[in-house]
């Protein structure tokens, strides 16, 4: 395998080694010990060629635990199937706390199906998992499966983890038209960046390196609700948004700075702190049309 970022698949070793980095703190927000397993060496090899390394780890750990807990309670409010689209080395069917016969289906391409299949035999899930091998970028085959996997659920939850930021601003308003024509699709969970967090990442390591054969591409505008209203006029509004930056916050777990930073932290009032806090988050979208502030 290369070392470096060769395929937008790539990046999955990238976070995935982050995962197993948060697992084996003391005192770790989740345990993913199948990270490690899936990783190997190449995990660590992808985040020296980042970057960011300190900043990167804070982000993954939260942006986990912010999934997980979404996830939770979205079943426990009714959701009675997820599917992930673009899984990558996703192993939450193996560690979250799922009933055996519960559905949770992963899609990717064939060649990420096959290595994580492969990596993971032996090991058992904790629900009824299943895995689909499909080119998300080709558009009869993604609406064929979409069509196919509403009937898997009556409340089905769609993940898109790490997969939106790296589509054309045309492509995910596909996937939104797609995902709205299913009838049994409830909730569509997805990232959020602001323009301020595109302005900065453009300009580090991090964000020069994917560039090269994965960059970010979904731009909704820099307007305050450039981003709610994309999304609302393809059917698919905010119920609820949640900011990495606020839950480290709560969690004591503030995103990791210099200490000319930390005293600015420290000392700046909260509306000159909130831009940053909101910086990215995850956003769980419902059917329906109206635009919700999402940076008030």
């Amino acid at each position: 395998m290369s070392e470096t970022i060769d395929h937008v698949s790539d990046t999955a070793f990238w976070v995935a080694y982050y995962r197993w980095m948060e697992t084996q703190r003391p005192d770790a927000l989740f345990h993913d010990p199948l990270a490690g397993k899936l990783v190997g060496d190449r995990g660590e090899k992808l985040a020296r060629l980042m970057g960011i390394q300190r900043a990167m780890a804070w982000s993954m750990a939260l942006r986990t635990y912010t999934i997980d807990r979404y996830i939770l309670e979205a079943i426990e409010g009714g959701v009675d199937c997820v599917v992930n689209l673009g899984a990558g080395l996703d192993t939450r069917p193996y560690r979250l706390d799922m009933k055996p016969d519960f559905p949770w289906i992963e899609v990717d391409f064939p060649h990420m199906i096959d290595f994580k299949t492969d990596a993971l035999k032996g090991e058992t899930p904790v629900c009824r998992l299943e895995r689909i091998a499909c080119d998300l970028s080709q558009d009869a085959a993604r609406e064929d499966l979409l069509k196919a996997l509403n009937t898997r659920g009556q409340s089905i939850l769609v993940l898109t983890e790490g997969v939106v930021p790296y589509l054309t601003n045309a492509a995910v308003a596909e996937l939104a038209r797609n995902l709205n024509e299913q009838s049994h699709v409830t909730y569509w969970l997805t990232d959020y960046f602001s323009p301020l967090f595109n302005q900065i990442s453009a300009r580090g390591k991090m964000g020069k390196q994917l560039q090269k054969n994965a960059p970010f591409q979904f731009n909704p505008g820099e307007a305050p609700d450039d981003w709610p209203r994309f999304f609302a006029d393809l059917g698919w509004q905010i119920d609820q948004v949640r900011f990495l930056g606020e839950i480290g916050r709560d969690l004591g777990r503030d995103l990791p700075a210099n200490w000319f930073i930390r005293m600015f932290m420290r000392f700046a009032k909260e509306e000159h702190l909130r831009p940053y806090r909101r910086m990215n988050g995850y956003v769980m979208l419902k059917r329906g049309y109206e635009i919700v502030a999402i940076n008030a």
